[in-house]
């Protein structure tokens, strides 16, 4: 029997990826930090990162790199 949270990376693995979003975050445009979803990916990074379990660190992640990748695409 395989490991069934294999898709779960480990809690380094994890916080290098947020540290890695958050620095892309903080490269953004500053008319890009001015959208709602700045404030929404910023606090998917901090405060409801730490706040949620191991496993659901991964869909915060997740949602925090989307937000972001829209933010990156808005034509400014």
């Amino acid at each position: 029997m395989r490991n069934q949270k294999a898709r779960v990376q480990n809690p380094d693995e994890m916080e290098d990826e947020r540290s890695a979003l958050l620095n892309r975050l903080q490269n953004l445009d500053p008319r890009a930090k001015a959208q709602p979803g700045y404030r929404t990916a910023l606090s998917l990074l901090n405060s409801k990162f730490r706040k949620s379990t191991i496993g659901a660190r991964v869909a915060v992640l997740q949602a925090a790199a989307f937000m972001i990748e829209v933010l990156e695409k808005l034509p400014l």
